[in-house]
């Protein structure tokens, strides 16, 4: 792997913000009919702990995390470009907001995705999440897969 570099920031980060378009331009894809219903819980107004990992300089993927209820966080806004998958940058950043949960007290993480997204299923199974029952405003929804995780 070139060299890779991990950054804590912010939901204002310039780069977030532009991997964050590029993975709602692939959800819409994959999402089809569904999107709009799935795209109204990805808002990125206010999110306080957000990784941007950077390959020789430039932004290739993101993660981010926020609070879901007590002493648990959720993951949100995984992405890794197109070109830069394959590389294990998504276990990276998602080992990152885990050990970042993890300073703040944290005992566990809880996700969403679809299963119109093996590669992030595949991602999550591979990283110690396990399949629980759909949450929230997810509970009803067919293409939703959620996973939680003990940290």
């Amino acid at each position: 792997m070139a060299s890779l570099h991990l950054k804590r920031t912010d939901s204002s980060n310039a780069d977030f913000r532009l991997l964050v378009t590029e993975l709602d331009k692939d959800l819409k894809i994959r999402d089809g009919e569904e999107h709009d219903f799935y795209h109204q819980f990805n808002h990125i107004v206010n999110i306080k702990h957000v990784v941007v990992a950077y390959e020789n300089e430039k932004a290739v993927g993101c993660g981010a995390i926020k609070s879901f209820s007590a002493g648990c966080m959720e993951v949100k806004r995984m992405y890794v470009q197109p070109d830069s998958r394959g590389k294990g940058i998504a276990s990276v950043i998602l080992t990152e907001l885990e050990n970042w949960a993890r300073e703040m007290g944290i005992k566990k993480c809880v996700l969403e995705t679809g299963i119109k997204q093996p590669e992030a299923i595949s991602l999550y199974k591979r990283n110690g999440y396990h399949i629980i029952p759909n949450f929230g405003q997810y509970e009803n929804a067919e293409n939703s897969v959620c996973f939680e995780k003990l940290i």
